[in-house]
């Protein structure tokens, strides 16, 4: 009978762990890294996303493209909900504000989805764009 229960408690040990091991695996929560094209060129953009006060919150790394330095940014809106990652980025460089909006399904460490920005000039329709995202390890 102890060899029973012994068996049994090692089972759902080994059950929980895994469900542990799998929970962890479903957190946004670390650095990503993606590839984001511009009229410059490609650039490698990095984001962080945390788990602050039972909320999630981040920061999209400042970076530099040609004649441009883009700073630090908070994230805004950030969500994680039915395995989908949102958030929004404002950025501030020669006196323009611009805000895109990301979203993607969060699969082990990768995130796929779309990004959206506002068009270039007056009236022009938003640009979207394919967006692959991969956990920094």
């Amino acid at each position: 009978m102890k060899t029973y229960q012994k068996i049994l408690t090692a089972f759902l040990a080994v059950c929980f762990m895994t469900v542990a091991a799998f929970a962890a695996d479903a957190s946004p929560v670390g650095t990503w890294k993606f590839t984001q094209t511009g009229r410059g060129g490609d650039t490698e953009r990095t984001f962080s996303l945390a788990m602050k006060d039972g909320k999630l919150t981040g920061t999209m790394k400042g970076t530099t493209g040609g004649p441009v330095d883009i700073p630090d940014a908070a994230l805004e809106d950030v969500s994680f909900k039915d395995g989908t990652v949102s958030f929004a980025v404002t950025t501030e460089f020669n006196g323009n504000k611009r805000t895109t909006k990301y979203s993607g399904k969060l699969e082990g460490d990768k995130i796929t989805g779309s990004s959206e920005r506002p068009g270039r000039g007056d009236g022009a329709p938003p640009t979207k764009s394919d967006w692959v995202v991969t956990r920094v390890k």
